[in-house]
């Protein structure tokens, strides 16, 4: 499953009823106390209400209900059927328990008007109303079994053991179900098995909060490692229910035994005895996790910089780990402030590491008000929270883009000449390595990671058109340089927009590359040192799904050739790629390899001209 949706509700200043869109990696921008920490605590409080537990203090100043709803919309539901007992089996769709858009959406309402807050699991979905179809999932067997006969239903076809099959005879006798959005209760008859069922396949959720608590059992460190459990456990789980299964059968013959035994001594006594097992068995309390130095000194007590070092080595650790299990459980991460206390080199590692994540299908959350950890993101993912009066609403899209600006405290900077345009992050550390190589060779060359007169955008390549169509940094009066990949199309891709920024006249100036794409400027020595394998290509080849099919065919254990991988699986390898031939394999090129790959000069020619426009 992917949570795709939040919905918040009467929940600290989420006074009304507010909708989040989640992207694979979305990050929450805004000032101190706007809400940002507030939507990742809330669903912390939805997955687990351990970390962060609900209270009545959670209620939205001056509401008149003390409930509080916070609901998640999720997608990419698994197609296994919903097993109920051994004789049933169902799906959501035939239970009609998903949205108007195909989607489960799950809301929990906390009652914090009462002392022990008390929580109520709902299904918000198209659901039958008509009258005689609209109550069926809160019915008993015998219910079911007389609604039948009351509407006349030939039950010969029916099992009356599944109250599923039942359920079906009974609204296929219905020429109009009348669907409408309704609310449908999971803790009532079978809807409280289905709940328990969808909730083994509901994701991961994991928070790291910003202000931790310095004790022996700091969650800085503990709940990486809590996670790390958990994740083994529910990778593990058919072999965990076979266990289970195993040992309740055996204990359970020998507790037979004895009431079998019990009976020939008193036979009304062991009338009185079942076998019976009093819990489910909880597996994430057996196995506990830390870390430990060699020093004995414990590591929340080395400095909160450290301490952030091992939560960033976590998540690298995990994006690896990821990447290479096939069947790893769905883990939404939640960091709040990611870039606190770590070097701006540190900050790019970790980023890198969130985005690995995403490409091998986790989903990662983060808030920041540190304007340049903020640019390491793309547009699209960005969510601008804004709290006026007391109520707190979340924007998005290149219009809030100012906005956000603002609020990071990022200011005209007077000593920007130009700015420069290239489809996505990649390409702004594959010009900043190269631009510092060039630069270190001739001054009169500019590095575009050291000079303040310039600024890199990456426009985002399903976004770029209607960035230079509606040309959003006009306003400012700066020339832009626009360098673009050529790609293999015919007219190419990008060839429009190019003609828009060269049609505005004046210092700005837009290009395509003449080859392919930027990978295509690096050296094969460069990419065997960095990533381990020898790709020979030309101008026109793709440099990522090269190197990707390399590196997965040299592991030994990848188990499917790269032919076979579908479509999703080989992307996801050529952007793990394409992040380490702009980063590690741009940085090891010597000049030398730099010039053999550019004879022409053109990635020198760029630089001047860039150069150029700051005069």
């Amino acid at each position: 499953m992917k949570l795709r949706q939040v919905f918040i509700e009467n929940f600290r200043s989420y006074r009304n009823p507010t909708r989040i869109e989640v992207d694979g990696l979305t990050t929450f921008v805004g000032r101190n106390d706007a809400g940002k920490s507030s939507v990742l605590e809330a669903l912390e409080i939805f997955f687990n209400n351990e970390l962060i537990k609900i209270e009545a203090g959670d209620v939205s100043i001056g509401s008149l209900s003390k409930k509080v709803r916070i609901g998640c919309v999720f997608s990419d539901l698994p197609s296994t059927p919903i097993v109920l007992d051994k004789t049933a089996t169902t799906t959501l769709p035939d239970e009609y328990l998903l949205n108007s858009d195909g989607d489960l959406e799950i809301h929990k309402v906390f009652d914090c008007g009462i002392a022990k807050v008390n929580k109520s699991v709902y299904a918000v979905a198209q659901h039958p109303s008509v009258d005689g179809a609209d109550d069926l999932l809160e019915m008993k067997s015998a219910d079911l079994k007389k609604r039948l006969e009351s509407l006349k239903i030939n039950a010969d076809d029916v099992d009356l053991r599944s109250k599923p099959s039942m359920r079906s005879a009974i609204w296929k006798s219905f020429n109009s179900l009348e669907l409408q959005p309704r609310e449908i209760p999971l803790d009532k008859e079978d809807c409280k098995l289905i709940w328990e069922n969808i909730e083994q396949w509901m994701p991961l959720y994991a928070l790291f909060r910003a202000d931790r608590p310095s004790t022996d059992e700091d969650s800085e460190v503990q709940d990486p490692m809590k996670l790390a459990v958990q994740q083994a456990l529910k990778e593990s789980q058919e072999l965990l229910e076979s266990i289970k299964k195993q040992v309740r059968e055996a204990a359970t013959e020998v507790a037979a035994r004895t009431v079998d035994k019990l009976k020939e001594f008193a036979p009304e006594l062991a009338q009185q005895f079942s076998p019976h097992f009093r819990a489910e068995p909880k597996w994430d309390q057996l196995f506990k996790l830390s870390l430990t130095g060699d020093d004995a000194i414990p590591v929340n007590k080395r400095g909160s910089g450290v301490r952030r070092l091992i939560l960033l080595s976590f998540f690298r650790a995990a994006a690896e780990s990821t990447s290479a299990l096939k069947n790893s459980p769905s883990i939404v991460y939640a960091i709040e402030e990611p870039e606190t206390c770590q070097h701006p080199i540190q900050q790019k590692l970790l980023m890198q590491a969130f985005r690995e994540l995403v490409d091998d299908g986790c989903q990662v959350l983060v808030t920041t008000h540190n304007p340049a950890f903020a640019g390491l993101v793309p547009i699209s993912s960005i969510r601008y929270v804004r709290c006026t009066n007391g109520n707190t609403e979340t924007f998005s899209g290149d219009d809030t883009l100012r906005d956000v600006a603002n609020d990071l405290g990022v200011l005209p900077d007077h000593r920007i000449r130009v700015f420069v345009c290239v489809e996505g992050p990649n390409d702004c550390v594959f010009l900043k390595h190269i631009s510092k190589k060039l630069h270190s060779a001739d001054a009169t060359i500019p590095s575009l990671s050291e000079d303040p007169r310039v600024a890199l955008f990456h426009l985002g390549g399903s976004n770029l058109t209607q960035w230079v169509q509606n040309h959003y940094l006009q306003g400012l009066n700066i020339p832009e340089v626009h360098l673009y990949d050529r790609g293999i199309d015919d007219p190419p891709k990008f060839l429009e927009a190019v003609n828009i920024v060269v049609g505005r006249g004046g210092r700005s100036y837009a290009t395509l590359t003449a080859k392919r794409e930027i990978e295509n400027y690096l050296h094969p020595n460069a990419i065997e040192r960095a990533l381990g394998v020898r790709v020979n290509f030309g101008d026109d080849d793709s440099v990522p799904e090269m190197v990707g099919r390399m590196i997965h065919e040299s592991a030994a254990d990848h188990g499917v050739t790269w032919d076979a991988l579908d479509d999703d699986s080989k992307g996801k390898k050529m952007s793990r790629a394409k992040i380490r031939l702009n980063d590690s394999a741009a940085s090891l090129m010597s000049l030398e390899e730099l010039l053999e790959r550019d004879a022409g000069r053109e990635l020198e020619n760029w630089l001047r001209r860039i150069g150029a426009s700051c005069e």
